[in-house]
């Protein structure tokens, strides 16, 4: 359920939940409570990796901003004199069972779409494997001194020295119920015990970080064809109709991030980690089609001159990279 359109009555303060749903609900959470006592209760291990890890990860089901933020804290970590690796789960491959190495060229298909282009633009050591513990192994054996994991803040096997929740701006934790009658993996309680809490604000300038939260933003880059060729920026597109194709956790967000530049958006919503076919991205007119950058490693094979990426760049306060420094100095070895 989490991976395709999430219910409406999810998101939807008005939206009655089936009693199916509340009861098995019931059910999940009493199970995700056991589970957590039994890890504090040393009944189910914890393991260390020999380097500092820092898990980014959401407390609902499906996206909330956590791989651009992921792809800043590799970058700003790397720019610090750390050498970061990503640990990924890869949703969505046609091998979950098989480990890999994720590549630039990767095909999303095998390494995930996340994992593909956290490679692609950070060039940073990218373990795919289910198992976040053996990843961060792999990862440390092969040089990397600090861990970034992206997602998996209820893989507790995997210990970690920073969890880091972020929160969709727009939507946040819904009606505050857990699966299925809402979005929540865990109580939002448990967003207390991270050391960082990020608001993923997107774009829009009315969303506001609440108490005990940082603000980030998502900072939209030129547009780049995925024939080849010259980026073009935004403001190129501004006054004139395209398709905006998302298959996000969230897809009217980056709907908004276009109206915003004053681009008139004809919305294609897809599921979060959709596996897109040429039919996908066949809408009957010759408008600019313009994707976010996670779809566009999955659609290589059938774009035309007219499809572009709309990479993203997250954006913190000064004050967000000096507090996660300063968590993270006294774990360097």
């Amino acid at each position: 359920m989490s991976r395709r359109q999430a219910p409406r009555w999810w998101y939807a303060p008005d939206a009655r939940v089936p009693l199916w749903a509340r009861a098995a609900s019931a059910l999940y959470a009493a199970l995700v409570a056991l589970r957590v006592r039994l890890y504090g209760a040393g009944l189910l291990r914890r393991h260390r990796v020999g380097v500092p890890v820092v898990v980014v990860g959401n407390l609902v089901a499906g996206g909330s901003g956590k791989t651009p933020l992921a792809i800043a804290i590799v970058e700003r970590l790397r720019a610090e004199g750390w050498t970061p690796g990503v640990a990924s789960r890869g949703y969505g491959r046609a091998r979950a069972d098989r480990p890999l190495w994720g590549e630039a060229t990767t095909p999303a298909a095998e390494g995930g779409d996340e994992p593909v282009l956290i490679a692609r633009q950070t060039e940073a050591r990218v373990r795919v494997d289910r198992d976040r513990v053996a990843a961060a192994r792999a990862l440390a054996a092969a040089g990397c001194d600090i861990v970034v994991c992206d997602d998996g803040l209820q893989h507790y096997a995997l210990a970690r020295d920073v969890e880091i929740e972020v929160i969709d701006g727009r939507r946040r934790h819904g009606n505050g119920l857990p699966i299925p009658a809402g979005p929540m993996r865990e109580p939002a309680a448990r967003g207390a015990a991270c050391d960082f809490r990020v608001l993923n604000a997107g774009s829009d300038p009315d969303i506001s970080a609440g108490f005990g939260e940082w603000p980030m933003w998502l900072a939209p880059a030129d547009a780049v064809p995925l024939r080849g060729g010259r980026p073009q920026p935004l403001s190129s597109f501004a006054g004139r109709r395209v398709h905006a194709v998302a298959g996000i956790g969230d897809p009217e967000r980056f709907f908004a991030m276009l109206r915003a530049l004053g681009i008139a958006v004809v919305p294609h919503a897809f599921p979060d980690h959709h596996a897109y076919v040429a039919d996908d991205l066949r809408f009957g007119s010759d408008l600019p089609v313009l994707m976010t950058a996670k779809d566009a490693v999955k659609c290589a094979a059938f774009v035309t001159d007219r499809h572009y990426a709309v990479p993203v760049a997250a954006e913190l306060p000064e004050a967000f990279w000096v507090a996660l420094l300063a968590k993270l100095a006294g774990s360097r070895t």
